[in-house]
């Protein structure tokens, strides 16, 4: 499960390296969108596409929460996850994985983890040890609002068995792209499934931060801060898990 992430750096870093020509992340509309410290689903994100024909590619704001195209209306719960092990068997994503896949570039994602004889559940944030951005494998869908006509893109997060480093809290994580794989992800190839096992231990950490994450209202960069009153076996790196 992966349903909120932390997008706080520049376009021009979030971008991985690998954006280029037209999607150079510059002007006006890269510089007015505010970091997000709880991004959510319903909201834009940015997200890396590829042009199938030329090649080029664009950091974009999609819409978190995947409209199929061939859904004849709006669904009430858009899908905001795909698992990995699913991707060629539902009809949902199948269309997407084969030909219209992306890269969700962030600087970390929440989980939480149930606590024992409490009803709130402990949320973690889970990053890069060197606190670098990095890429989630996702999909993305051009769908048509029937009522307006409007065209509306959105995208999904693809998740994977979780490492020993997101294992204590969750079973599940988002299947993170090692940047040499990138291109290859972004690529014509029709099932790639191998680049969607977990992601290294050893270069993630993860600590507790506040329940004040567990609402949208609040996106500040306190979210990210280490709980204090958390269990002092934290925070947790894959050298250590």
């Amino acid at each position: 499960m992966c349903g909120r992430v932390v997008q706080a750096s520049p376009p021009d870093i979030l971008s991985l390296q690998i954006v280029e020509g037209r999607g150079d992340p510059s002007g006006d509309r890269f510089r007015n969108t505010p970091p997000r410290y709880n991004g959510a689903p319903t909201q834009e994100l940015w997200v890396i596409r590829q042009n199938p024909a030329t090649g080029e590619r664009s950091l974009e704001l999609l819409r978190w929460g995947l409209i199929p195209s061939s859904s004849p209306e709006k669904p009430k719960k858009p899908l905001i996850n795909a698992a990995a092990e699913l991707l060629t068997h539902r009809a949902e994503f199948a269309p997407a994985y084969a030909r219209r896949r992306c890269i969700v570039p962030i600087d970390g994602f929440y989980e939480w983890k149930p606590v024992e004889g409490e009803k709130i559940k402990q949320p973690f944030c889970v990053a890069m040890r060197d606190g670098s951005p990095f890429g989630l494998a996702g999909l993305w869908e051009n769908w048509k609002d029937p009522a307006t006509g409007e065209w509306i893109r959105t995208f999904c997060v693809v998740t994977t068995r979780a490492n020993a480093v997101v294992r204590p809290i969750h079973s599940r994580m988002p299947a993170i792209l090692k940047p040499a794989d990138f291109r290859r992800w972004l690529g014509t190839e029709e099932d790639p499934r191998d680049l969607l096992g977990p992601f290294p231990a050893e270069e993630m950490i993860a600590w507790p931060v506040s329940t004040r994450v567990n609402s949208v209202k609040n996106d500040d960069r306190s979210l990210v801060e280490q709980h204090p009153e958390a269990d002092g076996t934290w925070p947790r790196d894959g050298n250590s898990a």
